[in-house]
């Protein structure tokens, strides 16, 4: 259904600086810098699924209940992130962890940005019943 999203930052090289390491963890990378902003995406890829802008001061993060999930290939993916990001000066909304309440195989963590904005990785891991 989205085709892509940006979001606003306050400080355009060290948003991007953090973005690249966060989400190379999850297996995407830069696919494009300009003056005013820079996108993501998996390697490869034509267009950016992901993209932050130059807002400056005019940055704003929306309020409760608004997130980002970027899926994320494994449990040890989702646990680099969020390691990855809290270094980099993320707030830790949630540690790696299951998440049953959310489904069944739910593994995420969740942070918050350097601007504010709250993030999620997940990974769906395949349950098993039980015979």
């Amino acid at each position: 259904m989205l085709d892509h999203i940006s979001i606003g930052v306050s400080d355009l090289a060290a948003s991007g600086a953090f973005y690249d390491e966060a989400l190379a963890a999850l297996g995407y990378v830069r696919l494009f810098t300009h003056p005013r902003a820079v996108g993501y995406g998996v390697p490869g890829a034509k267009d950016e699924a992901f993209a932050i802008l130059a807002s400056g001061e005019l940055a704003r993060a929306p309020g409760e209940g608004a997130h980002i999930a970027f899926a994320a290939p494994s449990r040890e993916a989702v646990e680099a992130f969020h390691a990855i990001a809290v270094r980099l000066g993320a707030m830790d909304e949630g540690p790696p962890g299951p998440r049953p309440q959310y489904g069944a195989g739910y593994f995420a963590a969740f942070v918050r940005d350097l601007d504010g904005y709250r993030i999620e990785a997940v990974c769906h891991e395949r349950v098993t019943g039980s015979s």
